[in-house]
C-alpha cells in the first residue's frame, strides 16, 4: 500500500467563503499515482471545515444564511470565548459543517455520487489556513 500527503493553503480575504477544492484533490490523486484507495481531506484549523455537497451558488448562499442564524457573529459579546477574540461563531459553524471527508478512489478518480464536490468552508478568514489531503491505496 502507498500513501501520499499534500497540503492545500488558503487565505480568504473576507470572513466566510466556500471554495470548491475538488480540482485540487483530483490533482493530488493524479500526483499520487494511486488508483484504488481512499482520500482524506481534513481542515487543519478549528474555524474552517471540509464538506461534500453540490457546487451551486444558491445552496452556498443558503448555507451562509442558515449558519449565521444558528451561530450569529454579532454581537460578539454573546459568547464567552470572545474575551479578546471575535470568532466563537466560527468555531460553532465549523462544528456544524464538519472537520473532514473521506472519499473512495476507483480507477484513479474520486468515486462520487451525482453532483458531489469537496469544499473548503472558511468561517474566520483573513489569514492563511490549510487542508490536509492524505491518500492511501494502491
Amino acid at each position: 500500500m502507498k500513501s501520499y500527503r499534500k497540503e492545500l493553503w488558503f487565505e480568504v480575504p473576507g470572513r466566510r467563503a466556500f471554495i470548491n477544492i475538488t480540482p485540487d484533490v483530483e490533482g493530488a490523486i493524479r500526483e499520487s499515482g494511486i488508483m484504488e484507495g481512499f482520500v482524506l481531506c481534513n481542515a487543519m484549523h478549528i474555524t474552517a471545515s471540509v464538506f461534500i455537497n453540490d457546487d451551486e451558488a444558491g445552496l452556498h448562499d443558503d448555507y451562509d444564511k442558515w449558519l449565521e442564524k444558528l451561530a450569529p457573529h454579532e454581537p460578539v459579546s454573546q459568547y464567552r470565548h470572545n474575551v479578546g477574540e471575535d470568532n466563537a461563531d466560527a468555531h460553532m459553524k465549523r462544528q456544524i459543517m464538519g472537520r473532514e471527508v473521506v472519499v473512495a478512489i476507483t480507477d484513479g478518480r474520486l468515486d462520487f455520487g451525482t453532483w458531489e464536490r469537496i469544499f473548503y468552508g472558511e468561517f474566520d478568514g483573513r489569514r492563511r489556513k490549510r487542508v490536509l489531503v492524505k491518500i492511501i491505496g494502491e
